[in-house]
C-alpha cells in the first residue's frame, strides 16, 4: 500500500511542480525528508553561492535535520534563530536580520494545485522573507500542505495548521483549547498576517522542495 500511496503522490507532484515552474518558482521534487535535506545541501545551497543563512518556523525544516547540519557550519554566517538560550529581544533581533540574509529557509502552511504558496504568520518575520528581503528562499513541502484551491488553502489554515500550531507552541488561545479557529482577541494570537504568493519575483528566487511524505502541520 505505501508504494502505491507514494506513486499516486508522484504523479500528482510531478503536476504541482509544473504549474509552480509556470509561477517562476524553481522546483524540486524529493522521495522523502532525508532526500529533502540532501537537496538543500547538495543543489540549492551551493547552486546560490550563499555566504549567509537563516529560517523561519517551520516543522518541516526541523524534520530534514536541516537545522542540525547547518547551524554547525564553519563557513557559512548563521543567523539562528531558534537557539533557546538567547533573550526574547535578541531572538527578534535575529528574525529582523535575517531578513538580509542570502538564503532563507522555511515551510508553508499550503500550496495550491495552481501552483500558489499561502501562509499565516505571528510575527511575520516568515512571510515577510519570503515577500522581500533574502537573496533566495527555500520552501520545504510536505506532501500534505498540497491542496486544490486558495480557498481550501484558507480552510486548511484556520481549520488545522493554525491551532494545531498554537497548541505546538503552547499558546493561551482559543484554539488551542477547542482545537476549532475563534474570532478571538488574546494577546498570544499566532493568526496576523496572511499572504498569498502568486509567483517568484524574480523568478526562480524563490525555490520549493516538494517531499513525498507527510510533514509538519
Amino acid at each position: 500500500m505505501d508504494k502505491t500511496i507514494r506513486v499516486f503522490w508522484a504523479a500528482r507532484l510531478k503536476q504541482v511542480r509544473k504549474a509552480l515552474e509556470a509561477n517562476n518558482f524553481e522546483v524540486f521534487i524529493a522521495e522523502d525528508l532525508p532526500a529533502a535535506a540532501q537537496v538543500v545541501l547538495e543543489r540549492i545551497l551551493p547552486g546560490t553561492g550563499a555566504q549567509s543563512l537563516s529560517w523561519g518556523g517551520s516543522g518541516t525544516f526541523l524534520a530534514t535535520g536541516l537545522y542540525e547540519r547547518l547551524r554547525d557550519m564553519q563557513d557559512l554566517e548563521i543567523l539562528d534563530t531558534f537557539e533557546k538560550e538567547i533573550s526574547r529581544a535578541e531572538s527578534l533581533e535575529r528574525r529582523r536580520r535575517a531578513l538580509l540574509v542570502d538564503l532563507f529557509i522555511t515551510g508553508t502552511n499550503a500550496v495550491t494545485e495552481a501552483g500558489q504558496l499561502v501562509n499565516l504568520d505571528m510575527y511575520g518575520n516568515r512571510v515577510g522573507a519570503i515577500t522581500f528581503g533574502p537573496r533566495f528562499v527555500t520552501i520545504l513541502v510536505g506532501r500534505n500542505k498540497i491542496v486544490p484551491d486558495l480557498d481550501t488553502a484558507f480552510a486548511r489554515v484556520r481549520e488545522y495548521a493554525a491551532p494545531a500550531n498554537a497548541m505546538r507552541l503552547g499558546k493561551k488561545t482559543p484554539c488551542a483549547e477547542t482545537a476549532r479557529c475563534e474570532s478571538c482577541k488574546s494577546p498570544e494570537r499566532i493568526c496576523n498576517t496572511w499572504t498569498v504568493t502568486e509567483k517568484s519575483f524574480p523568478p526562480r528566487r524563490i525555490k520549493v522542495v516538494l517531499i513525498n511524505e507527510d510533514a509538519g502541520l
